[in-house]
């Protein structure tokens, strides 16, 4: 097994902190081109959006990417080219299959601070026609799978002194979302995320209550 850390203060910054969004990119990023930071796995991107009431990010598109997303805190509204139109919440777990193109709109409309992690896949295939899935409530026992990325999620919601096994995989994404924990030999707080490659049988402990997301995905 090897791991590398990367601490919530060597994320990128981006968004538009004027206009109420403010970002914390994982890998390379728009104009934070970083050639040895452009991909683990399947993942393309891990972002953190904080954005205030009655901001949000205007109709923009995408294409070839799974967009899985995860709300903290507050209420996310979603709207895109497929019709649909959702509010996302704590627990909730979002996906838009962008496949050949669409396009969509995010805003808090709600009255408090809104706070979620979003994730980009790459497809093992490109193409093919857009698709949208929101599930509420997802539980920990409960693992989401993206079969289009090669790729599943598992959310771990531990108490202090509680352990987690790590998924057994090519490459493993484990972010924190709040609380502290420890992996192996390092100590990890909100924001920072850990990229394991063949984790055997790590396992992580809480040191606080804590929210784990941890992405399995298959070998490129």
């Amino acid at each position: 097994m090897t791991t590398e850390v990367r601490r919530a203060a060597e994320r990128y910054e981006g968004g538009e902190p004027a206009a109420g969004i403010t970002s914390r990119h994982a890998f390379s990023f728009g104009p934070h081109y970083d050639p040895d930071n452009l991909r683990f796995g399947a993942m393309i991107a891990c972002n953190e959006e904080h954005v205030a009431p009655g901001a949000g990010f205007d109709e923009h598109r995408h294409s070839h990417t799974e967009i899985v997303t995860w709300v903290v805190e507050g209420e996310l509204t979603h709207r895109d080219s497929t019709g649909r139109e959702t509010v996302v919440r704590p627990g909730d777990v979002q996906r838009l299959s962008s496949a050949g193109g669409v396009h969509h709109v995010e805003r808090n409309a709600g009255p408090s601070p809104l706070t979620f992690v979003q994730t980009w896949l790459a497809p093992l295939e490109p193409g093919g026609t857009p698709c949208y899935e929101l599930v509420h409530g997802i539980a920990d026992s409960t693992p989401y799978a993206v079969p289009e990325a090669g790729a599943m999620l598992h959310v771990r919601r531990l108490a202090t002194g509680e352990r987690t096994a790590v998924p057994d995989a090519a490459y493993v994404y484990v972010h924190v979302v709040r609380g502290d924990v420890r992996l192996g030999a390092d100590q990890l707080g909100p924001g920072d995320a850990a990229r394991l490659t063949s984790a055997g049988d790590a396992e992580a402990k809480a040191l606080t209550d804590a929210e784990l997301l941890m992405w399995e995905m298959a070998a490129a």
